[in-house]
């Protein structure tokens, strides 16, 4: 299945959610936001499973000061 990651083409297997795509990229969920099709994801919806051409962006928080 393809679907765009931060702007890259990725091939990830049929029926991955959005919280195994965290987990296979090592990111902690509520250190991250999601953005799939444009529209904000809680991350009690990350059980969403991705489908062919989605767009998802994934923004981590940095602390600083």
């Amino acid at each position: 299945m393809k679907f765009m990651l931060n702007g890259n083409s990725r091939d990830l297997p049929e029926g991955m959610t959005i919280h195994s795509l965290l987990s296979e990229l090592k990111l902690t969920p509520d250190k991250v936001a999601v953005e799939l099709n444009r529209r904000l994801v809680r991350s009690e919806k990350y059980d969403t499973p991705l489908k062919e051409g989605d767009v998802v962006e994934v923004v981590t928080f940095v602390g600083g000061g």
